[in-house]
């Protein structure tokens, strides 16, 4: 997961930023609400951590801020205030989901995976875009721009994982896991082969490059990289 922490009690950040980052996901941190409304209106993330009470922006106003910019990224709220009405005032808010510190690390984490899990299952509609590329998951047709592109059964799946994720630097072993089932040695060059395949097809003939080689790391999917 690509995560967004807004929080600003620092050793409480750090604690959260080494646990996620060990727990192998990706964290963008922001210590003030001003800060963190901007990260989250213009980054991408799978789930957003934001403490509610905060310097310059309040946590809950975040997220009504975001809610009437029509993100709908998941959003978990910590607070100190644990009383029903403040969990209400919360979830009211926009939030999905209300953790009362102190919390245990194991729950926080289990909370986190079940709202990007149900964030997934919502908008699981069938149909990704990524700029102006589209892949309809239904009727397994891609177009860029307005023009049909072609793709065959295994670089079909490979682009929905890379669309399903963009932003994120994908490695070639999360590619050989949710993509070939490891069915190669990691060493092996059929990904870079079928990446290069799948960049001709999406990328060659358009103005931008959305497909982009992460060197020594892996690829992402990306139309700002």
């Amino acid at each position: 997961m690509r995560i967004l922490l807004i929080e600003d009690d620092q050793s409480a950040a750090k604690y959260l930023e080494k646990g996620l980052a060990e727990s192998g996901h990706i964290v963008d941190y922001a210590a003030d609400g001003e800060d963190g409304l901007h990260l989250a209106l213009t980054g991408k993330y799978d789930v957003l951590v934001v403490d509610r009470m905060l310097p310059k922006r309040d946590g809950l106003s975040i997220i009504r801020m975001l809610r009437a910019d029509k993100n709908k990224t998941p959003v978990l709220v910590l607070s100190a205030l644990g009383e029903v009405d403040d969990r209400v005032d919360g979830l009211r808010a926009g939030g999905d989901d209300y953790l009362v510190k102190p919390y245990a690390f194991v729950e926080l984490l289990a909370r986190l995976d079940a709202l990007v899990r149900r964030g997934r299952e919502r908008d699981d509609s069938g149909h990704l875009r990524v700029a102006d590329l589209e892949l309809d998951l239904v009727k397994h047709k891609v177009v860029r721009a307005g023009r049909v592109i072609h793709l065959q059964p295994k670089e079909l799946r490979l682009l929905e994982y890379l669309m399903r994720h963009a932003g994120q630097v994908i490695t070639r072993t999360m590619l050989l896991e949710q993509v070939w089932d490891f069915q190669f040695d990691p060493r092996t060059s059929v990904i870079d082969t079928q990446i290069s395949r799948l960049r001709a097809k999406i990328d060659k003939g358009f103005s931008r490059s959305l497909l982009h080689t992460i060197r020594g790391v892996g690829y992402k999917l990306d139309e700002s990289a």
